[in-house]
């Protein structure tokens, strides 16, 4: 049933480029990574997480800036300020790579050397969002200027709410600190779902912080809801 896939993925390897290449936009490392780990846990293969690892912290390299603790959403962004003079720091783009990061995070072997990597770049975003959480318990799509588009983002929102549960769940963020932070997403994610089932204030496809309205859905906001459901649901 994976033949096609280990196919696909064993010619990307046999003709390897950086990660800042293949993977040049921080979005990716939701989208590829994780298939990687879990083709390594299905074949025992090193040669997968090698790969992954390598291809990460490249592009994490690239896009990550030292001072926020947050991914720009590509190099296009690098260093760039809007209108206001505030760094773009996109809150999907950045909610992917959270997502990414616990999804590689449960299938990277326990002993793996990359592990407490992860573990840490965790922990590091995961204080970043924290504190660019609004009254609300959502997130605005421009992380350090919220009057750059002031309306709610439910599909970043929902990522953030993910990945901090699956780490509270799994003991790699602590409790005290980030419970309250997602139960108020929780709350504000549950907020946006109209009477009929949908998730409104989903920002369309795009690469930057942009206006949208409640009427707004996409499948992966509402995917990012149903992930962040699942860890919701463990919580005790």
């Amino acid at each position: 049933m994976i033949a096609h896939t280990k196919s696909a993925l064993d010619a990307m390897l046999d003709h390897p480029k950086p990660g800042r290449e293949d993977w040049w936009w921080c979005d990716a490392l939701f989208m590829a990574p994780p298939v990687l780990a879990r083709l390594n846990a299905a074949t025992g293969d090193k040669k997968y997480i090698d790969y992954l690892n390598t291809m990460w912290w490249d592009t994490t390299d690239l896009l990550f800036d030292q001072e926020a603790k947050l991914y720009y959403r590509d190099k296009n962004y690098v260093g760039k300020l809007n209108p206001n003079g505030k760094k773009i720091f996109w809150a999907r783009g950045n909610g992917w790579v959270m997502a990414g990061t616990v999804r590689v995070l449960q299938c990277l072997p326990k002993n793996n050397q990359d592990r407490k990597r992860y573990v840490t770049l965790l922990r590091t975003m995961a204080a970043s969002v924290s504190r660019l959480q609004r009254e609300d318990g959502l997130w605005r799509p421009s992380l350090l200027d919220p009057q750059e588009v002031p309306v709610p983002e439910t599909s970043s929102s929902a990522f953030f709410c993910y990945a901090l549960a699956w780490g509270i769940n799994h003991g790699d963020l602590e409790r005290q600190t980030y419970l309250p932070v997602v139960k108020k997403a929780w709350q504000g994610l549950v907020g946006a779902v109209r009477t009929d089932g949908k998730l409104g204030y989903v920002q369309p496809i795009g690469a930057l912080p942009a206006n949208f309205t409640s009427e707004d859905n996409q499948e992966y906001g509402s995917g990012a809801f149903l992930l962040a459901g699942s860890e919701m649901y463990k919580l005790k």
